[in-house]
Parts: structure tokens; sequence; C-alpha cells
């Protein structure tokens, strides 16, 4: 699910994200599933079909649904089976940064795009927050408890990209959205990202656990059988955040938000605190290095009259072994041109409340032509 909020710390224990997600709900089959047709298709054409579970037998209807000039401009499809989407962009010369390719923040709105346009593709609401009929009656909506994104190649201007997303079960609390991102030039894989999302009341901005019938709605798009962007042991998007404490090698004080980092629902866009959290970052590191991965778990609403403070300090090594081998002499972080791994933290200006934690990684940049 996709939508652009984020939600109160106080309401649940949030440090102890990977524990609530260590056991995945694997999707189940429920009724019978059909194929979807593409979202550019030219024409009138029919919508996805909507499943009901009921006690012994599965209902269908088939809804008429009239492609609007937005459908049928976008460059997206559904897969043959219907379990996820894909959509191809071209880089404008806007979401271009100072090193002549995409920002991670470019990045981070496409995966948002491209999740808003599946959840619409396969019949959800087309308000931008992804939400089911039973979630509308019951006032829930999704909202954002972590995002993992890696890079291994910046696409530059013009370039095109394709994004597939797809979503499943995740525990009982929540759900996930994973994507691949690929070069339509020469098919390579140039990124791949996760995220993990739960379920809070709108009005009571409490969270709550999938109920069944949301989760009956959901499951007729989820895959048949559990499939990770992130298959491999140990991977990065595992890894839990240490908290930064103070005081901080360094620091962006003061921060206000803008009337442009403002979504519909009147708090800051998630993609607004990856800024934030740069904006700390050394510009030596900025001027030698680029983005690799980033972390970021998501704690606090931040509203309009917020003032935000981005701290940020090099991460240290816990492995000593490593520490030694690069000469650091018992140093509790490495070497400058070793260690390019950075906690951060946003929190409220005036009480110092946790707004998020991230972690990032950065490589050397490459020699471009």
């Amino acid at each position: 699910m996709l939508c652009r909020g984020t939600f109160q710390a106080g309401n649940v224990a949030i440090g102890d994200h990977n524990e609530c997600y260590k056991r995945f709900f694997n999707s189940v089959s429920i009724g019978c599933r059909k194929s979807f047709v593409s979202s550019c298709s030219v024409g009138a054409r029919s919508g996805p079909v909507l499943a009901v579970a009921t006690n012994e037998t599965t209902k269908t209807k088939q809804m008429a649904y009239e492609p609007s000039l937005a459908d049928r401009l976008r460059l997206g499809t559904m897969s043959e089976d219907g379990m996820s989407y894909k959509e191809k962009f071209i880089v404008r010369c806007y979401e271009v940064g100072i090193n002549k390719t995409v920002t991670v923040e470019t990045i981070a709105n496409l995966l948002q795009e491209v999740g808003c346009n599946h959840a619409q593709s396969v019949g959800f609401s087309t308000d931008g927050f992804a939400t089911t009929h039973s979630m509308r009656k019951l006032h829930l909506i999704w909202v954002t408890a972590r995002m993992y994104i890696e890079i291994y190649k910046y696409p530059a201007w013009s370039d095109v990209v394709e994004i597939e997303t797809w979503c499943q079960s995740e525990g009982r609390i929540g759900t996930r959205r994973d994507w691949i991102l690929k070069d339509c030039a020469t098919g390579e894989v140039i990124g791949r990202a996760t995220s993990k999302w739960l379920m809070m009341n709108q009005d009571t901005r409490r969270l709550q656990k999938v109920t069944d019938e949301v989760r009956d709605e959901l499951e007729l798009y989820f895959p048949k059988e559990l499939r990770l962007a992130f298959p491999e042991e140990n991977n990065g998007s595992l890894k839990k955040i240490a908290k930064l404490e103070d005081p901080a090698e360094y620091s962006k004080l003061g921060m206000v938000p803008r009337r442009a980092d403002l979504d519909m629902n009147q708090h800051v866009n998630n993609v607004t605190y990856i800024g934030w959290v740069l904006e700390s970052i050394p510009q030596e590191i900025i001027d030698t290095h680029e983005l690799e991965t980033i972390t970021i778990d998501y704690r606090r609403e931040c509203q309009h009259d917020d003032v935000v403070d981005s701290l940020t300090s090099v991460e240290p090594i816990e492995d000593a072994d490593a520490l030694e081998s690069h000469g650091s002499n018992g140093s509790a972080t490495a070497p400058k041109d070793v260690n390019k791994s950075f906690l951060h933290l946003l929190r409220l200006s005036s009480d110092g409340l946790e707004i998020n934690r991230c972690r990032t990684e950065w490589r050397k940049k490459s020699a471009r032509t």
C-alpha cells in the first residue's frame, strides 16, 4: 500500500519493528483470480474483478470501467497474473541533481507514484491513499513504517526507467510493498526497494491490526507465494537503526516545512524527510560520494508549523577485527576513507521528540563521461 502519511510513535513500540515483522503471512488464494488488462489500453474496458469471500462460495462482480485520459497515456501495465504492476518513466531535466543524475528524492517519488498507480489499477481508491472499500467505511488509512532503498546506478536525464511493484501481507499488523527498478535500454537492474505499512484510524490516529474483512479485499492482489525484492539473508533492509546520541557530529537546525512539503492530509510528505536527512550530511561526502542505500524508520507525524532539526554522525563500526585491519588504533569509528555509513536523527526543535531515524551508506562517485 502506498500513501503519504506517517504515524505517532506514542501509540506503538515502534523501536521493535523487526520483531513485529519476523513472521510473514503467506498469501492464500481466495476464489478465482483473473488477469488484468493493461492500463494503457485505449477505449472502454472492464475494470478489475473484485471478489468477496463468503462462508462456502466466492462471489465475483465485474464492473464496467471507462479509462481516463491519464489511464491511456500512462506507460503502465498489470502483469499477466495480475499480481504486480510495471510502469515506465522518462527522467525529466528537473529531476536531475548536481551529479547530473536523478536524486534519491526523485527515486522515492517515482516509487510512490507507481505504487499509487498500481492501487488504482486494481480498483482501490483514487484519492492517493490506496484504501479499500472496507477501509474507507472504517476510516482507516495506510501509514509508512519503514522505507529501504538500494541504488546500484543512478539514471540520467532522458533515461527511461521501468519500475515493477507488488504488495503482500506481513504479519497480522500490516503489509509490505516491494519494487524493482530497471534501465529500459539495457534491462539492467539499477535498484531495489522495500517498505512496511501499518493501518491507522484516521480519526483517532491510532494504529490497529488489519481486519479480516480488509485482508480479504487485499489478498486478491497479493502474489500466491512470498516474493521479496531482497530475498538474501541478513540483507540491509532488515538491519535495525541505532539511535543517534547527542552531541551529533553534523547538524542542520531550525528547518521549517514549506507549503509544497505538505500532502493532501496536511502532513509532511514522507519523501520530504529524506531531503531533510541529507541536509546535515557533510559537504565533502556530497562532493566525493553518492548515496548507495538509505533506510528510514518513520516514528512521528510532522505538521506545517513544526520546526525540525537534522542530526548526523558517522556510524560506529562494531566489528573489532574490521577496525584493526583498517588501522583505527582502537577508535570507535573507522578512518574517513573506510567508513562511509552515517546515522541520522530528525527531531522536533521544540521538545526533542524523535520524528524519524535513518541510516545511509555512501560509495565513491564513479567517473562519468
